[in-house]
């Protein structure tokens, strides 16, 4: 058995979308990617529906489905009557106890992998993003005490400007 299949990262990562703040895969995209009928592939969920919560499986709404059609024109979607099913990162790995053939075996470790990658960078790219945050409160710190030692300079200048009278103490008189 084989576990290596040729499918390019890319074409599995243009699979992968963001609906309801989750990384998913449409049924339609997994049934490629394993090289069978989309019915089949709903059907085996169907049987197996108890391995399928709603935090690894759901159908979309009318609106999504929507939606997902005007990002692909209508061509692609053709006559679907159902909305599809949509598949998180873990629905995906359940997959791998639904499905037996080694391709789908294959295709799952490759999509686990991707999905991690994916994961990784989404992390790597948030701790960028409070990094970014950290040092703009700090600039914006910065040039609050800039401001306030301006404004110090600013009170200095306007004290050089206009002195205040010197009141002279001592014995000595005025010639």
């Amino acid at each position: 058995m084989t576990n290596e299949i040729f499918i390019p990262d890319e074409i599995i990562s243009n699979k992968i979308y963001l609906i309801r703040d989750q990384k998913v895969m449409i049924d339609r995209d997994l049934a490629e990617l394993y090289q069978m009928e989309t019915k089949q592939l709903k059907r085996q969920v169907r049987r197996n529906i108890v391995r399928f919560p709603n935090d690894f499986m759901v159908e979309l709404t009318v609106q999504e489905h929507q939606n997902l059609r005007s990002q692909f024109g209508t061509s692609i979607w053709g006559g679907t009557r159902y909305a599809p099913m949509v598949f998180t990162e873990l629905g995906v790995a359940m997959f791998s106890s639904v499905l037996k053939s080694e391709r789908a075996i294959a295709v799952n470790i490759k999509m686990i992998r991707i999905f991690t990658k994916i994961g990784e960078y989404l992390t790597d790219n948030f701790s960028v993003r409070l990094k970014i945050e950290e040092i703009k409160k700090k600039l914006s710190n910065h040039s609050k005490n800039i401001e306030l030692v301006f404004n110090y300079l600013d009170e200095l200048i306007d004290k050089k400007q206009q002195p205040t009278p010197i009141t002279i103490i001592g014995y000595k008189k005025k010639s």
